[in-house]
């Protein structure tokens, strides 16, 4: 029997032949943790349909920081749940300088050392209306949300975030806010940008968890088709052309094509959003016994950091923290 001179397995034999020839590594330095913040104290309530994970209250937040940053993740993200009282048809209360997000900002950078704390930048868990712009009859308005994108996004930097992200998928909204910052003296405050987000079913239990599902329609006029890719590279470009410094495509495992062709044509750090749904069907597989969790956890975020991903966004950080730190 006659083999060809290269025999692939030769290269397969043990861990050690496997680490040395390894193409891509994935590493804690990766990954952005998530983070859910409503009002009270000693809150800790689990979401439903996202076990391990918490909307927290700004005491137990900077705990679970803490424990993050414990485990080498270099950044959070935070997503505000305002008091239900406090929603208003144009969401007011998120550029608060006395909002749960900008209090949690300020908390967190008092008691937690060396952690990047990005903010989501959007108005739909503020709103009443639940849309990430402001409302007349049916139609989202495009260009009168931006000032107050760009509110929310300078009162995240007043209160000390190192990183705003925008993820309302308005046009323009990246040059309002960077020229806003510009402005106010916050010229080092990079911006990451939803810039390729889809209209997708995989946010389900994340608008669950921050009570933010639409009151009417969709989202389907602001956020992207899933059918569509080359319209990706337009948003994407748009987005740089404005300032931003760290493009995003959201979901993740449906889109790693996109990721792909992103990384292809630009020369900028790309993230990914490994969004509440694709989180949840691995919890609920390994739950049932049908997959093993943490190793499909694990071949899960490797493929998005293959597709060519410098950042994940992850609900699973604290869990693939631990067992990369191994």
């Amino acid at each position: 029997m006659f083999f060809p001179e290269y025999r692939p397995r030769r290269m397969r034999m043990n861990e050690n032949l496997r680490r040395m020839v390894r193409e891509t590594r994935l590493s804690v330095d990766n990954l952005i943790y998530p983070l859910f913040v409503t009002e009270g104290e000693g809150v800790k309530s689990e979401i439903s349909s996202m076990p391990g994970n918490y909307r927290l209250s700004i005491d137990d937040l900077v705990r679970e920081v803490a424990e993050a940053q414990s485990l080498g993740i270099p950044a959070v993200i935070l997503f505000g749940i305002p008091d239900e009282k406090k929603k208003d048809e144009i969401g007011s209360e998120a550029w608060n300088p006395d909002g749960i997000v900008q209090r949690a900002i300020r908390a967190i950078k008092k008691e937690v050392k060396d952690v990047i704390v990005i903010t989501d930048v959007c108005i739909d868990e503020f709103t009443t209306h639940g849309h990430c712009g402001l409302v007349k009859g049916d139609e989202i308005l495009n260009d009168p949300t931006l000032e107050l994108l760009a509110k929310i996004a300078l009162s995240h930097a007043q209160a000390g975030a190192d990183m705003v992200a925008p993820s309302d998928m308005m046009d323009g909204r990246v040059r309002a806010i960077r020229e806003t910052l510009d402005d106010d003296g916050f010229q080092n405050t990079p911006i990451m940008a939803y810039s390729v987000k889809y209209a997708s079913g995989y946010y389900g239990p994340f608008r669950e968890a921050c009570d933010s599902a639409p009151r009417f329609g969709d989202r389907r006029s602001y956020q992207m088709d899933p059918a569509n890719s080359r319209e990706g590279l337009r948003e994407a470009n748009l987005d740089i052309e404005e300032g931003a410094d760290i493009i995003m495509v959201k979901p993740a495992l449906a889109y790693l094509d996109i990721i792909y062709m992103l990384k292809q044509e630009y020369d900028y750090p790309i993230a990914a959003y490994n969004v509440s749904g694709e989180y949840s069907m691995i919890k609920a597989g390994a739950k049932l016994g049908w997959i093993d969790g943490d190793r499909v956890m694990m071949e899960t975020l490797l493929s998005i950091k293959r597709a060519g991903a410098d950042m994940i966004l992850t609900y699973f950080a604290k869990e693939a923290a631990k067992i990369l730190g191994r």
